[in-house]
């Protein structure tokens, strides 16, 4: 199949080492033969920490390992965004950050390690109104907030990916489909989730619809499938850290079958108008939580990962897309 469309194949690599660091990340993804990772959580030798925290110096620590192991970063996985949209207790832990500090700190350090290791891609969230509230009263705030993010990124090359996500603004594809449009920039574009819709209870019919929403504005795709009941309340408060029905993709009910039939026509103009952002190609990023999730991250061990990749990769051949896998470590120049 020399005419199929492919697709860049990455992941967490912090979901596979228990300790964060460097060398179990980099093992990890070096032995499953995948050439990129989203940077997020790692122990570059001075304890884990958010890729936000690093310094300088570890900066050059990772960049030099990564040259070692063969690996690319494919995103930033920020949590921009993923704090509270406004200064009220609603009962959450979720902190507020003066917007303009907020800016000119977490998104400004974002763009710059962004740079450090040479991504155009920064992923990033919709704010969480106050618990318990209709977000779809605040899409207007958020639309504020998110425009002089995305013009911060646009001046540096990058482009501000929003993810889709339980407890959000936009918590849904068809909040976040409105939401870029009210943004109107072309620094901005969408991520898909399947799981993160399927555990708010949304039907695989509604999970397909969203992404249908999401797909003229989509950046790229995360991976991780969900196999739970169904719920009425969507809208109602999900508690990250008790979620426990994370499963490989293909095996839950997040419709990426669907999905990925779809997208295989679709990539073809997808790429172009990503190569208009100066981006390599359609990623998909794995993010499988087999043993466990939570609010800023999840864990499946490299045993899990690997099984993830397994049925992810059965799944992509079955929708005749393909994919490359290195066939040796390899090892590029010193960075």
């Amino acid at each position: 199949m020399a005419d199929s469309p492919k697709v860049i194949l990455s992941g967490f690599a912090d979901e596979t080492a228990p300790e964060k660091t460097l060398d179990q990340q980099f093992s990890a993804f070096a032995a499953m033969g995948l050439g990129h990772f989203s940077i997020r959580f790692l122990d570059a030798g001075c304890g884990i920490k958010n890729v936000l925290q690093l310094t300088d110096a570890e900066v050059v620590t990772v960049r030099n390992r990564m040259a070692e192991f063969g690996l690319r970063v494919s995103s930033i996985g920020s949590p921009i965004g993923k704090v509270k949209l406004l200064d009220v207790d609603d009962g959450t832990s979720n902190r507020y950050i003066e917007p303009i500090s907020y800016l000119s700190q977490d998104v400004r350090r974002a763009c710059e390690l962004a740079q450090a290791f040479e991504t155009r891609l920064i992923r990033g969230f919709s704010f969480y109104p106050p618990r318990d509230s209709k977000a779809e009263t605040y899409v207007d705030q958020v639309v504020d907030r998110l425009g002089p993010i995305v013009e911060e990124c646009d001046q540096r090359g990058l482009t501000f990916g929003l993810e889709v996500e339980a407890n959000l603004v936009g918590h849904t594809g068809w909040l976040l489909a409105e939401i870029h449009r009210r943004v109107n920039h072309p620094a901005l574009v969408l991520v898909f989730d399947g799981a993160n819709l399927r555990i708010q209870g949304f039907s695989p019919e509604q999970i397909f619809e969203q992404y249908m929403a999401m797909k003229p504005a989509l950046g790229w795709l995360h991976v991780k499938d969900y196999r739970g009941p169904d719920v009425t309340a969507k809208s109602a408060f999900i508690d990250e850290e008790a979620l426990n029905q994370f499963v490989p993709v293909g095996l839950g009910e997040s419709a990426y079958d669907r999905i990925f039939a779809d997208l295989r026509d679709y990539l073809p103009q997808m790429g172009a108008r990503l190569a208009q952002r100066n981006i390599d190609g359609v990623c998909l990023e794995l993010e499988p939580h087999l043993k466990k999730g939570g609010q800023f991250g999840g864990y499946s061990g490299a045993d899990g990962f690997c099984v993830a990749m397994r049925h992810l990769c059965v799944l992509l051949d079955a929708s005749g897309i393909e994919y490359d896998l290195r066939e040796s470590p390899g090892r590029t120049p010193a960075l």
